[in-house]
C-alpha cells in the first residue's frame, strides 16, 4: 500500500485539493444561490469555482505538484488561471444546459427537482469534467516535469524511487 501511495502521490493530493475546492465551491455557490444570486445559479457556481480556484492554485502549487515546475511565478499563475478558466466553462456548461436548454427548473420541475439537477449537473458533472481537464492540462503545461524546482530536502515519508533522483 505505502508503494503504491508514494507512486500516485501527486495524484492523491490532487485530489485531496480538488475535495477541499469542492466543498469551497458548494459552500460559496449554495450561499449566492439562496441569498444574492437567487435568479442567476450560473453566476453563482462561476463565482463559487473562483473562490475555490483562488485557493486550488495555492495549494496545488505549493503541495501536489510542489516538484515539478521551473517556470517563472507569473507565468505558471498565467498558465494556471487560463486553464482554470476553461475548466470553469466545462464546469457550468452543464449546468446551463441542465437549466436553459433542457428547462430543468421551476414552473416545469419541483424547486427540489430544480436543485436537484442544479447539484447532479454543476456540482457533479461539471466538477468532474473540469477536474479531469485540469488534471491533464496541469500536468502538461502549469506543472510540467521538465525543469523541475530542486529540493533541498527530500519528504521524511518519500521513498527512494529507481530512476529518480534525490532532490
Amino acid at each position: 500500500m505505502r508503494a503504491f501511495l508514494a507512486k500516485h502521490r501527486e495524484l492523491l493530493r490532487f485530489a485531496v485539493v480538488g475535495g477541499a475546492s469542492f466543498l469551497i465551491t458548494t459552500a460559496v455557490t449554495y450561499v449566492l444561490k439562496f441569498t444574492v444570486l437567487r435568479e442567476n445559479p450560473v453566476t453563482a457556481l462561476i463565482v463559487g469555482v473562483l473562490v475555490a480556484t483562488i485557493f486550488s492554485y495555492v495549494a496545488n502549487r505549493e503541495w501536489s505538484f510542489r516538484t515539478r515546475g521551473g517556470r517563472e511565478r507569473t507565468h505558471e499563475a498565467a498558465l494556471f488561471f487560463l486553464i482554470s478558466g476553461i475548466a470553469l466553462g466545462l464546469n457550468a456548461l452543464p449546468q446551463w444546459i441542465s437549466r436553459y436548454v433542457l428547462d430543468l427548473r421551476e414552473p416545469h420541475l419541483s424547486l427540489f427537482g430544480q436543485e436537484a439537477a442544479d447539484f447532479v449537473s454543476g456540482m457533479i458533472i461539471g466538477t468532474l469534467l473540469g477536474t479531469l481537464f485540469r488534471w491533464w492540462a496541469f500536468k502538461k503545461w502549469v506543472f510540467p516535469t521538465e525543469g523541475a524546482r530542486l529540493r533541498a530536502v527530500k519528504e521524511p515519508d518519500e521513498p527512494n524511487i529507481p530512476g529518480r533522483k534525490a532532490a
